[in-house]
């Protein structure tokens, strides 16, 4: 969907298709199909945004052949569809059993990584509608916190470096603008905005930035307008907002919470849990304590939670749909995050819904086969919909 910001510059609203399994070209299509037009269709729009994650496998496929990416496009027209963002965060194997710490990898010190991300901007270079100002892919910030090293970290700067030389090469070929955005992850060698605003001092910003996942900063206690005033003042751009939401427990020491909570705990994705402790620092900024690396490892009693403060999780939960209490969404920190990318001046042209749990969530709250995943997709996009035009934004005419 596409939105005016009070200046009648758009913004780009989309889903990301994480949410569904497909490691090649052909499992693409499907998904344009099976789920992305019935999204469509629920919200009555012409035509909807798709945040496209291609793995490893469908991207080098469609960065070899210019025929492929035509196909792919025409597909994406006949289905009243577009896309202007990609996901390249997980390489390969998004819906494997067990996820897990496999989805850092390849990291930034390694070139299958750079070579990934080329081929992604390639693609969507040729992929983007003609009159969108230009594009972004979202990555992962560098590595896992651990193993890493100083020759991994210098290794990581320099692909960075030639990440930047590549991406202005596809511009000056196509004439299409991509940039890439680091996103900020907790148990990351990137964890807070801090962290990129130190780590990415000196990056070609042209082409460099910064994708916010709602999510991560309310995991990591980062206050929004806090966060975005840091990476302004550092001039990196914000390439992308993922328009997401934790899970927040407010007494994660009571029975109740915790047996809450334990219907979260599942195998398949990395859910890390930061203790909040109470009071607030200097910048405005949460205090942040103890963390696990994963909800089930939180759970398991090996370090007893303080009385200090609250728990989040890292849970991208349905951002229309709240849990049960005891436990709450992150709502409240999204539509701040919102406030502080759309408030006195638009920061972020692209906004992506990322959920991509749905089938890994508390068996009473999955969707009821692929028309109930679709129409709960279509209920997020309305609902950030609704919030951006709360905020000042339009939907255009016709």
């Amino acid at each position: 969907m596409r939105l005016l910001d009070q200046r009648g510059r758009t913004v780009h609203l989309a889903y990301c298709t994480n949410v569904h399994p497909a490691e090649d070209l052909d499992g693409v299509l499907n998904q344009l199909r099976r789920f992305a037009r019935p999204v469509r269709r629920h919200l009555g729009v012409d035509r909807l945004g798709l945040g496209l994650w291609l793995a490893h496998r469908a991207a080098a496929t469609l960065a070899a052949d210019p025929r492929a990416v035509d196909r792919l496009r025409t597909a994406l027209d006949r289905h009243g569809l577009e896309v202007v963002t990609l996901n390249g965060f997980p390489y390969r194997g998004f819906h494997t059993a067990r996820v897990k710490h496999a989805v850092y990898r390849p990291d930034w010190s390694r070139p299958e990584r750079l070579t990934y991300t080329l081929d992604l901007a390639a693609v969507l270079a040729r992929l983007m509608p003609d009159d969108a100002a230009r594009g972004s892919v979202s990555t992962l910030p560098f590595a896992w916190r651990t193993p890493w090293s100083r020759r991994q970290h210098t290794a990581a700067l320099a692909n960075l470096h030639r990440l930047t030389e590549g991406l202005s090469q596809i511009a000056a070929v196509s004439g299409r603008p991509v940039r890439v955005g680091i996103e900020p992850e907790p148990g990351c060698v990137v964890e807070t905005t801090d962290q990129a605003v130190a780590l990415l001092t000196g990056v070609d910003t042209r082409w460099l930035g910064v994708c916010l996942d709602a999510c991560h900063l309310a995991v990591a206690a980062e206050d929004p307008q806090a966060a975005a005033a840091r990476l302004a003042a550092a001039g990196l751009p914000v390439v992308k907002l993922q328009a997401s939401a934790a899970l927040h427990a407010d007494r994660p020491g009571d029975p109740a919470t915790r047996a809450a909570l334990a219907a979260f705990a599942e195998d398949r994705f990395l859910h890390q849990t930061r203790e909040s402790a109470d009071g607030r620092t200097g910048d405005g900024e949460a205090r942040r304590c103890d963390g696990w690396d994963d909800l089930p490892d939180a759970l398991a009693g090996s370090r007893p939670p303080s009385a200090r403060g609250p728990w989040r999780v890292h849970f991208h939960l349905p951002l229309h749909a709240r849990p049960r209490p005891p436990l709450r969404a992150t709502s409240t920190e999204l539509l701040s995050c919102l406030d502080a990318l759309f408030g006195d001046r638009t920061l972020t042209d692209h906004v992506e819904v990322e959920t991509y749990t749905w089938g890994v969530l508390p068996a009473a709250a999955r969707p009821d086969g692929d028309a109930g995943l679709a129409v709960g997709i279509a209920g997020e996009l309305a609902w950030v919909r609704d919030a951006l035009v709360a905020r000042g934004l339009t939907v255009p005419a016709g």
